[in-house]
């Protein structure tokens, strides 16, 4: 995977072969395109962050897994702002139901990961039985390992920085938390994060930078903030077998905090974002995905911004796919311009909130891409699945259609999430467009 520079930034190469055999494994065997293989990372040398990565290596490893959640925090919940329904969306075309395919490119998306204290406190209890000392997230992840496996790329938000192995940690409203969740996100199968969000500045640069240096020992690509402003030019583009798959991510906001420098974390900002992904057209990238930090906390529609914001990439041309985090609640998907926009993943992980229901709540998303005739990379499948946040222990858990009731929650509970998500996802007509709930007992083998 690559680290492509805006033009006039030179780029450098660095080969990893454990990435390419565990690469050829997920997907069952090594291509014979003379691209690197998926998981295969070729990075710039880029700035001094590289020199500490592999002290921070030995340090993660002392448990070696981790992962994170967000803000379940008891603040009044703001009005769901309704959508600029001005210019409403052009009639969707329905896509043929999906199937299974040997020769495309899926991609899977989930929420932000939000690690609170209990979250921490159940790792360390899970450290204690699995001998992943002192933390070990792996367990609060696992359930995800299935879905991520039945993918070419796995993409996770993380949300906040991270600290040194040791801590001092932090919870909300300035997150500080343990760089194990990190080498867990790694663990069950994702391949990069993203980190531009209204947290990334809670630890300063320092912060930002310590994390990036966590997310690189773990072996994840990474954009959305930077440690230099040579890094900032760089794109992401991930080397497939078959094809080049490009990531710019942005937010809404950084909660008031002012970065030292305008570069250290990406904005949202469309006219930029557009021609971010058009630098990566011209660099080779075949499908460019953009994510979007923003949006309402708790609403169940995306606001203005989402809706302006995701709508102007769509129409560019120049992005194939957008999808959005930060709500902490699951948001619509939509069928725009002949393009997708999943609005709002919800979490990925977090603690369970009393308060709100949907804090507690997520959506997986897989996007497959087939290749015409032509050579032009479109969605020819859209799942999604439901999750659930449980306690006791904490847990990430799928509702799936296929999966078993009450494998997560009492039987009422999961029909309530079930159906709560899926109105929502489907309020803007992604099921006739579409996009189907994701059951994997269902599949063959190809991607």
């Amino acid at each position: 995977m690559s680290r492509l520079a805006f033009p006039g930034v030179a780029s450098g190469i660095r080969w990893n072969r454990e990435d390419q055999q565990m690469a050829e494994s997920r997907r069952g065997g090594a291509s014979g395109s003379s691209l690197p293989a998926a998981g295969q990372r070729r990075h710039l040398p880029g700035t001094g962050i590289r020199v500490v990565v592999l002290l921070w290596s030995v340090l993660l490893c002392g448990g070696c897994t981790g992962n994170g959640a967000e803000d379940a925090r008891q603040s009044p919940a703001p009005p769901a702002e309704a959508r600029d329904l001005a210019s409403p969306a052009p009639t969707p075309t329905p896509m043929p139901s999906p199937v299974a395919c040997t020769d495309c490119v899926s991609v899977v998306l989930t929420g932000d990961l939000l690690v609170h204290p209990q979250l921490w406190d159940q790792a360390a209890v899970d450290a204690a039985a699995t001998g992943g000392y002192p933390l070990d997230f792996e367990p609060l992840l696992a359930g995800q390992r299935p879905y991520l496996s039945a993918a070419t790329l796995g993409i996770c938000h993380l949300e906040t920085p991270v600290a040194s192995a040791g801590g001092p940690f932090a919870g909300y409203p300035r997150f500080n938390v343990p760089p194990q969740i990190v080498g867990a996100a790694r663990e069950v199968g994702y391949d990069a994060c993203t980190t531009a969000s209204n947290h990334s500045l809670d630890q300063g640069t320092e912060g930002v930078e310590r994390t990036l240096v966590a997310l690189e020992a773990a072996g994840l690509d990474h954009t959305g903030s930077y440690a230099g402003a040579a890094d900032a030019q760089e794109i992401l583009i991930l080397d497939l077998p078959e094809a080049r798959v490009a990531v710019i991510a942005a937010t809404y906001g950084l909660n008031g905090l002012v970065a030292d420098q305008p570069w250290r974390v990406d904005m949202l900002d469309a006219p930029a974002m557009i021609a971010k992904a058009r630098a990566a057209r011209a660099q080779g990238a075949d499908i460019v995905l953009a994510a979007l930090h923003a949006g309402d906390e708790y609403a169940s529609v995306p606001n203005a911004q989402q809706t302006e914001v995701a709508r102007a990439l769509a129409d560019s041309e120049q992005v194939d796919f957008v999808y959005g985090h930060h709500t902490h609640s699951v948001l619509p998907i939509e069928r725009y311009n002949g393009r997708w926009i999943v609005y709002g993943l919800g979490n990925g992980v977090t603690e369970l909130s009393p308060t709100y229901a949907v804090n507690n709540e997520g959506l997986m998303v897989r996007a497959r891409f087939s290749r015409d005739d032509g050579g032009t990379w479109t969605v020819s499948g859209l799942d999604w699945l439901p999750s659930l946040i449980v306690a006791g222990p904490y847990r990430w858990c799928s509702l799936a259609p296929d999966r078993p009731v009450g494998a997560c929650s009492s039987p009422e509970h999961e029909a309530a999430v079930r159906e709560r998500t899926r109105s929502v996802v489907e309020s803007l007509g992604a099921a006739g467009a579409g996009a189907r709930q994701w059951e994997l007992s269902a599949e063959g083998t190809g991607r």
